[in-house]
C-alpha cells in the first residue's frame, strides 16, 4: 500500500462528517450534518488512493438524485480530466450550484480560467507579491517554470503567500500557474491541473493537501468609493435581435437625465473605458464566450454596479442549470429528461415517456436558437447527432404548445411588467428564425402586473429569486390551471413600444433608480 492510499485510509474514513461551512470549504469540526463528494472522471484515475465511498464518476454524480441530500450540506470536489465548456467537469459544477452544492471550481472560476482577457484583471492586483516572491536568487537565472498547486497549498516557502492569494482569487482543487520573466516577473498563464497526470511525488503533495483544506474565509476584494453616477449601457448597434432597440436606448438616456444619472451608450471597442463609469447595464445579448461576459466581470471587479451579474449570466445562459434548479425546488416545468452523448440507448423510449412531438434544445441556445421539434424517433436519433456535435449534454423536454408565452420581468425580487409573446405566423416558436420577406417574430401584448393570472406572476418571481436580485424576464407558458417555467432570462428584452407599452418611462425609471439605490447603499459601504 502507498503512502497516499495508507493517507487516504484514514481520510475516507473521517470524511463523511467533514463539516462544509458557508463559504464552501470544510473542516472536520461539527460532523454530522455534512457530506462530502469527489467527483473523478474515470473511476481508475482515483487508483493510486485509498477507496473511498464518496468518490464517483461525473457520470454517476449527473445522473444522482437528490433526495439522499435533504438537509445536508455538500461540499464538492470536481476533479475531471477536463473543465471545457458543456463538457463533464463543466455539467458536473454547474449541476452542483443547482443543487446548492458548494463546488471546486466553480463554474464562474472555470469561465474565467478559459480566457486570459477574463482572468488577466485578477493577476494584475498580484504584482506585488509575485515580484517580492521571486525576487530571490533560486530564481534570477530561469526564464520561466511551471508550479503546481493544491488547494491553495505548494511545498516553496517563498510562494506559499503567493500561491494562497492565486487559490482566492481561483478556488480550484490543482491550479497550474506559468511564471515567465521579460522585463521582471509576470504570470503568463493560469489553468486547471488534472488529477491521473500527477506523479507518485506529487499524488502525496495532493493528498496531504486534501486533508489540510480547511475552512477559510477569504478577503472580499474591496470595494471603491463612488462619488458621482455614470451609467454605462453596453449595447452593438449591429446586433439583429438586440435586448434593446435604439429607441429604448435614447429613452434610458433622456430618464437617466431627470434622475441625475449619466448615461452613456458604450460598445466592445470600449472595454479599457469601464474604468471611468459607476455603473454598467448591459443591453447586448449575453453569453459566457463572448465580450459580455468579460465586460461583466472587470464591472465587478472594478467596484462598479451591473445587470446582468457575472453570476446570473452563469446561471441563466444554460438549460440545465435551470431544469435541475427547477427539479431541486419543485417548480413547475415541462416534463424534461437530460440526454447524455454517451448513453445513446436511453433514446430509444423517450418518445413513449415524452410522448412525441418533443422538444430538443441545446442548454445555451437563445432567442430559439439550437431548439429543435422532433416529430418521430428517426426525427430524433438526426437531431441528437447533430446537436451532440455541441453539447454532451442535451435536453428533451414535452411538447407544450400554446398561442403565446408569458414574459414577466422581476427586478430586485419584484415583478414590474408582463407581457405575452405570441407565437410568430404559421410557427412553433415566438422567433422564426427561416422566415423569409415576413416579421421573425410574433406579436406581442403588454399588460399591468396586476392583469396577469397570480399563479403566472407567483411563479415567475418565485423562479427568478432563486436566480439572484438582478433583472430578468421568465417565460412561462399556461395551460388551463397548469403553469410552467421555460426558461429564465438574465437580460430581458426592454424594446420601446412593447414592454414599455404600459409604463411607458416609468419601466426606464424602475430600473435606473435600482441602479441609484444601489449606488448610494455602496458609498454608504452598505450592501442591498
Amino acid at each position: 500500500m502507498s503512502a497516499v492510499q495508507s493517507h487516504w485510509r484514514q481520510v475516507s474514513e473521517q470524511t463523511v462528517a467533514a463539516t462544509i461551512t458557508s463559504n464552501g470549504y470544510f473542516s472536520a469540526a461539527a460532523q454530522r450534518s455534512s457530506h462530502v463528494v469527489i467527483i473523478v472522471e474515470r473511476k481508475e484515475d482515483w487508483a493510486s488512493y485509498f477507496p473511498c465511498e464518496h468518490v464517483v464518476t461525473a457520470q454517476e454524480y449527473l445522473e444522482h438524485t437528490r433526495d439522499s441530500d435533504t438537509g445536508k450540506r455538500v461540499q464538492v470536489i470536481n476533479l475531471c480530466r477536463s473543465y471545457k465548456y458543456l463538457g463533464h467537469g463543466y455539467y458536473c459544477s454547474l449541476l452542483a450550484e443547482a443543487r446548492g452544492h458548494k463546488v471546486i471550481p466553480s463554474v464562474r472560476t472555470i469561465s474565467e480560467l478559459t480566457k486570459k482577457a477574463l482572468y488577466g484583471l485578477a493577476l494584475d492586483d498580484l504584482d506585488k507579491t509575485l515580484e517580492k516572491a521571486l525576487n530571490h536568487q533560486l530564481y534570477r537565472s530561469t526564464e520561466g517554470f511551471t508550479l503546481t498547486l493544491y488547494f491553495g497549498r505548494t511545498d516553496i516557502e517563498l510562494l506559499q503567500e503567493l500561491a494562497r492569494q492565486l487559490f482566492e482569487t481561483f478556488p480550484s482543487p490543482i491550479l497550474l500557474v506559468e511564471f515567465r520573466h521579460h522585463n521582471g516577473w509576470h504570470i503568463g498563464g493560469v489553468k486547471c491541473g488534472v488529477l491521473h497526470k500527477l506523479r507518485d511525488d506529487q499524488e502525496d503533495q495532493f493528498a496531504h493537501a486534501l486533508d489540510n483544506f480547511s475552512r477559510k474565509i477569504w478577503r472580499q476584494p474591496r470595494l471603491r468609493r463612488l462619488a458621482r453616477y455614470d451609467l454605462a449601457i453596453l449595447h452593438d448597434p449591429h446586433e439583429q435581435l438586440p435586448p434593446s432597440n435604439p429607441r429604448a436606448l435614447e429613452n434610458f438616456v433622456r430618464v437617466g437625465k431627470g434622475l441625475g444619472i449619466d448615461v452613456d451608450l458604450i460598445e466592445r471597442k470600449d472595454y479599457a473605458r469601464l474604468a471611468e463609469y459607476d455603473a454598467l447595464l448591459i443591453r447586448e445579448t449575453t453569453s459566457l464566450d463572448n465580450h459580455t461576459y468579460r465586460f461583466a466581470k472587470k464591472a465587478e471587479s472594478e467596484g462598479l454596479v451591473v445587470m446582468d451579474d457575472p453570476a446570473s449570466i452563469l446561471r441563466c445562459t444554460n438549460k440545465v442549470y435551470l431544469t435541475d434548479l427547477l427539479n431541486s425546488h419543485q417548480l413547475g416545468m415541462p416534463a424534461t429528461e437530460i440526454l447524455y452523448k454517451e448513453r445513446p440507448h436511453d433514446f430509444e423510449r423517450i418518445g413513449e415517456r415524452l410522448g412525441f412531438p418533443l422538444v430538443l434544445k441545446i442548454p445555451d441556445g437563445c432567442f430559439s436558437r439550437g431548439v429543435i421539434k422532433v416529430e418521430s424517433q428517426a426525427a430524433l436519433l438526426k437531431a441528437t447527432a447533430e446537436l451532440f456535435e455541441h453539447s454532451v449534454l442535451l435536453l428533451a423536454q414535452e411538447f407544450l404548445y400554446t398561442d403565446y408565452d408569458w414574459r414577466i420581468g422581476v427586478l430586485n425580487r419584484k415583478p414590474i411588467f408582463a407581457c405575452q409573446y405570441f407565437m410568430s405566423k404559421g410557427h412553433w416558436q415566438i422567433y422564426n428564425h427561416k422566415a423569409i420577406g415576413q416579421a421573425i417574430n410574433g406579436e406581442c401584448r403588454t399588460l399591468a402586473v396586476h392583469e396577469a393570472p397570480k399563479a403566472v406572476v407567483e411563479l415567475a418571481v418565485k423562479t427568478a429569486n432563486l436566480i439572484g436580485d438582478g433583472l430578468y424576464g421568465v417565460d412561462l407558458k399556461q395551460s388551463g390551471d397548469r403553469v410552467v417555467v421555460i426558461e429564465v432570462n438574465d437580460n430581458p428584452n426592454l424594446d420601446a413600444g412593447i414592454e414599455d407599452a404600459y409604463l411607458q418611462d416609468d419601466l426606464y425609471g424602475l430600473v435606473l433608480e435600482e441602479f441609484v439605490r444601489r449606488l448610494e447603499l455602496k458609498r454608504r459601504g452598505q450592501v442591498w
